[in-house]
């Protein structure tokens, strides 16, 4: 394999300093990456090597605690790094870039910027002949803001890179759980046997924030919860439940599965919106025993009479043989109850109760993403009793991540992202495909929101979301898993 050079554009951002540097920094800890691997920090500050070193230890170790950088290992990570302050609109700043790179090493470009900047970028590395030799480039999301957008966006990449050479991070994909997904679905017979609609009832994904849109009131009224969130991440968990077995574990294989997902999925149109969706704004409430304001009283709000959702409940199907007559219930928002990222599995009950004393137990299958990773299965037992002879009760199976983990910690998404791109894997990471038919659907049900007229409801910070949405579920004989 190639040596390697990373170019990261937004080196001094707060998603450089939270996630990237942190993550290359454990890669480095472990060994994983090559001796020979070289760090471009990219950024706008007219700043010296030395100022950019200092200030982003300090903001690694602010965020990373216990697991922040000693000076020994802090001094073998940074001599990996060069900064460079650039304009990245400018094409004379990339001249530069250009004397730094070398056509026998890969060039692995990291886009942590605005997605304004994606197109300019492109076109000034180009110009400036920064894309000769081995190529790839990492993108954030979001790729657009629908369909149109998002093509456009593809359309420019496409022009410099080949699909091959393109890695659209949802860095959802690269946890532990998720990819933990694909095993218990396709390396465990008892569990692919029962992964149709003969025994599944219903699905649940909930992607829940207590944190409310942290000053970026400008960015996030022009996009919610749906395109923010619903688009990419929930589209992604929904797609690794329901897709079909792969043919191999090959980035085309997975993708391809999952775009059939995608398309499957039944559309929300003028008739069927006002059942199947509920769109909330937090108000005024409480969260982790503080007072916190209302989404309209944030620090920015430039409309009072905004509406756009803070939260968003949808009961989706995918229309095929295996999840027919199943639905899907997904629901995330900002300032809930909890911080959780899980997927709820619900099987149905057995046809013939022979133990009596009312309905029997179904069990459930919970994938916890966050905060805690790992799997818990809910099994029926008898209770230990003399008085009752064959009571029942719940017991939970745990499978917790952190158990037979190489060391005391669950490695962070980015780490294996950023892995992965540097080896050249595409598996985890997201096709254009895919991210054009969920825009497409996710267009769709946009359009018949708009149509019908549904408002967002309000709901109190703290809670699980507007009561409507508690509706939503409860009118088919279901309840929320939280």
């Amino acid at each position: 394999m190639d040596p390697v050079d990373l170019i990261i554009f937004g080196a001094s951002g707060d998603l450089s300093a939270r996630k990237l540097f942190p993550a290359l920094f454990q890669l480095d800890q472990a060994g994983l990456l090559q001796a020979d691997l070289r760090i471009a920090a990219i950024a706008r500050d007219d700043i010296s090597l030395e100022v950019f070193l200092e200030g982003l230890r300090k903001r690694m170790t602010s965020y990373m605690g216990d697991n922040a950088p000693d000076d020994e290992a802090w001094a073998q990570y940074s001599q990996r790094i060069i900064y460079s302050h650039a304009d990245f609109s400018a094409v004379e700043n990339y001249g530069k870039l250009k004397g730094w790179l070398d056509d026998k090493r890969t060039s692995l470009f990291y886009l942590a910027t605005p997605p304004s900047l994606f197109a300019p970028i492109c076109e000034h590395l180009n110009s400036a002949d920064c894309l000769t030799g081995d190529c790839r480039i990492v993108l954030e999301k979001p790729i657009g803001e629908n369909l149109e957008s998002s093509r456009k966006v593809n359309e420019t990449l496409a022009k410099y890179f080949d699909e091959r050479s393109i890695y659209r991070i949802d860095h959802y994909l690269g946890k532990e759980t998720v990819q933990n997904l694909l095993v218990l679905r396709f390396a465990n017979r008892f569990v692919n046997s029962q992964w149709d609609q003969s025994c599944i009832d219903h699905v649940q994904i909930t992607v829940g924030e207590v944190v409310g849109i942290e000053d970026r009131w400008s960015y996030y009224d022009k996009v919610g919860q749906l395109r923010d969130m619903v688009q990419n991440h929930l589209m992604q968990l929904l797609c690794l439940v329901a897709m079909e077995p792969p043919n191999s574990l090959e980035a085309e294989s997975i993708r391809d599965e999952k775009v059939k997902i995608v398309k499957a999925l039944r559309p929300i149109d003028d008739t069927t919106v006002l059942d199947h969706v509920v769109r909330g704004q937090y108000a005024q409430g409480w969260s982790n025993e503080n007072v916190v304001p209302g989404y309209l009283e944030e620090p920015g709000c430039k409309s009072e009479a905004s509406d756009t959702e803070t939260f968003i409940a949808i009961k989706a199907h995918v229309d095929n043989w295996r999840w027919a007559g199943v639905p899907f219930y997904l629901r995330t928002g900002k300032r809930l109850a909890e911080k959780v990222t899980e997927i709820i599995i619900h099987y149905k009950n057995l046809p013939h109760n022979i133990f009596g004393g009312g309905a029997s137990i179904p069990n459930t299958l919970i994938i916890r993403l966050q905060p805690n990773e790992g799997i818990e299965m809910t099994m029926v037992s008898k209770r230990q009793s003399l008085k009752e002879k064959l009571s029942l009760q719940n017991h939970t199976l745990n499978l917790d991540f952190r158990d037979g983990n190489d060391g005391d910690r669950i490695p962070d998404a980015y780490e294996r992202l950023f892995l992965d791109a540097i080896n050249g894997d595409q598996s985890l990471f997201v096709g254009r495909e895919e991210i054009e038919e969920s825009w497409r659907w996710c267009d769709g049900l946009i359009t018949a929101c708009k149509s019908q007229g549904i408002d967002t409801k309000p709901y109190h910070a703290g809670s699980w979301g507007p009561a409507k949405a508690e509706i939503l579920i409860e009118k088919d004989g279901r309840s929320w898993h939280a």
